[in-house]
């Protein structure tokens, strides 16, 4: 004791008659103290068992994945075997990368891997006063109630009472590229109008409304404010969500950014419900989503659990359908043997004069389902499917995943998995015509699986079927259509071509123009507002 004192007292009299040079050194001392223990933290977080690559301290292997993170953790899976682990920050991630692996823990532990994390960006910044997406909310009994009506919504008889939307959206694209287009004269930047296509539909199926142009302020808005939530619900690029520190910093971009948006956000949709409520005061409003629900007194989801349902409309569409149909067009400007085969095909099914095809006629011409399900193969936009949380403890390969580990489904590895398909770089539709099973992940696998698959598939056939029967694709700049290189951001969640411009040449400007003439017209007196 008596040495203690005067330990602490030769201490004391140190700091009073030196502190500046104390506080310099206590200050790196104290910072590498807290990396060793934290590097113990965490080894100890570990979940034993699965290999990995080795990462940085306190930020672990964050740096390495900053881009392109879906092939980056490919590529460690040739080394490390295709269930493999990183850590974000101190978080231990399983990283799913092969159709096999996914199929062990995904489909055959599907309960068990059936939840989702809670990532401070999204969950905690954006999403306080919305709610969370269907897609990206934990397992609890809410998720339960808005999985059910999301399915109800969602299911087969529904999508196909969906088609007249169908019908005029893909019509408007059509019209749009036809006349922006200037008749096939003018090169045309596509992204607005694909956006129009998959926000419409979003917006018609939820609340009976749609935005009659791309110059709509509404359109910009909404297009740009879910353009950026998307990135914060980036796996990769919310360096907060893994690094607890970083979040007391009171000047952080990334909170305040996100705040904004959530504030921009919360104004669209406060003025698509109060315009839905006024339209059923008067008994003026159509059949959808937001009035089904309002409407039925055994409804049991309350005023969050209803936005929920919308947000998850609107994202995933402006997700799957956008980013799909926007590698689409360069890809098949580059490839005209396959515009060949396809227009070849769609004449089996259609005259020159139903330039159109009709709507209703569901997925019978085969190569057209293939360069749909080719597309998704090799274009998945999200690469990295929203992270799962595991609901309880569960085995795979004997080896113990314990109850709330995070695990990724790396989509496009799975999706380029070489035993399933030998040639995955190649773009080839004729391989699902040969392999009508084969297997893709774009929509995920298991329990929580994208629930709007049928309409998004329904929807990109008729839209393709339209697109080749009415024009020829054709180049006006090179664009760069690797599914690597082309990105127009690697970092972010979503994997959008770079800018472009094509050219829409009318196969027959007459026809078509007569088709537009005879039926859009009609269908957005008939369906407009």
């Amino acid at each position: 004791m008596a040495l203690t004192s005067i330990l602490l007292s030769t201490v004391q009299v140190y700091v009073s008659q030196h502190p500046y040079i104390f506080l310099i050194s206590v200050i790196p001392v104290s910072l590498v103290l807290y990396i060793v223990i934290n590097e113990f933290t965490r080894a100890s977080l570990r979940v034993p068992g699965f290999d990995g690559p080795l990462g940085y301290p306190l930020v672990g292997n964050i740096p390495q994945i900053r881009h392109n993170a879906s092939e980056k953790y490919r590529g460690w899976a040739k080394k490390f075997g295709p269930i493999f682990q990183i850590q974000l920050g101190n978080i231990p991630v399983l990283v799913v990368n092969s159709a096999a692996a996914a199929q062990k823990v995904f489909v055959t532990n599907s309960q068990a891997t059936i939840s989702r994390p809670i990532f401070y960006t999204f969950h905690k910044v954006v999403s306080t006063t919305a709610g969370f997406t269907i897609g990206t909310s934990p397992y609890d009994e809410s998720l339960k109630r808005r999985r059910k009506a999301a399915a109800s919504a969602l299911n087969r008889p529904s999508v196909q009472s969906y088609v007249p939307h169908i019908d005029l959206e893909t019509k408007e694209f059509i019209k749009d590229a036809f006349e922006i287009g200037g008749k096939g004269m003018l090169a045309v930047d596509p992204l607005p109008l694909i956006q129009r296509l998959s926000l419409n539909l979003s917006l018609t199926l939820n609340w009976g409304t749609r935005i009659d142009s791309v110059n709509d302020p509404l359109f910009h808005e909404i297009t740009e404010v879910e353009e950026y939530v998307s990135r914060f619900r980036s796996t990769t690029g919310n360096k907060q969500d893994y690094i607890p520190l970083l979040r007391l910093n009171p000047f952080s971009g990334q909170s305040a950014l996100a705040k904004n948006m959530r504030a921009r956000r919360d104004v669209y949709l406060s003025r698509m419900n109060r315009e839905l409520d006024e339209r059923i005061a008067k008994m003026t409003y159509k059949p959808c989503i937001q009035a089904s629900v309002l409407l039925d007194s055994d409804a049991k989801l309350d005023s969050t659990e209803l936005m929920s349902i919308s947000l998850t409309m609107v994202s995933g569409g402006l997700d799957t359908i956008t980013t799909l149909v926007a590698w689409s067009l360069p890809l098949l400007a580059k490839r005209p043997d396959i515009q060949k085969k396809a227009y070849a095909a769609i004449r089996e099914f259609f005259t020159e004069r139903d330039v159109l095809c009709d709507p209703v006629e569901d997925q019978k011409c085969a190569y057209i389902v293939a360069l749909v399900r080719e597309l998704l193969r090799l274009y998945t936009p999200l690469r990295l499917a929203l992270p799962r949380a595991a609901e309880r403890d569960f085995f795979v390969d004997g080896k113990l995943v314990p109850k709330g580990t995070v695990i990724f489904l790396n989509a496009w590895a799975c999706n380029m998995d070489p035993d399933v398909w030998p040639d995955p770089e190649e773009f080839r539709p004729e391989r699902f015509l040969e392999k009508s099973g084969g297997q893709i992940f774009t929509y995920g696998q298991g329990s929580r699986m994208c629930a709007g698959y049928m309409l998004g598939n329904r929807e990109l056939y008729l839209l393709f079927m339209r697109i080749i029967s009415a024009f020829e694709i054709l180049e006006h700049e090179p664009v760069d259509i690797d599914p690597l290189t082309g990105l127009s951001d690697p970092t972010s969640l979503v994997s959008t071509p770079k800018q472009y411009k094509v050219i829409f040449r009318p196969r027959d400007p007459d026809i078509l123009e007569e088709a537009l003439r005879d039926h859009v017209s009609v269908m957005v007196d008939g369906m407009g507002g």
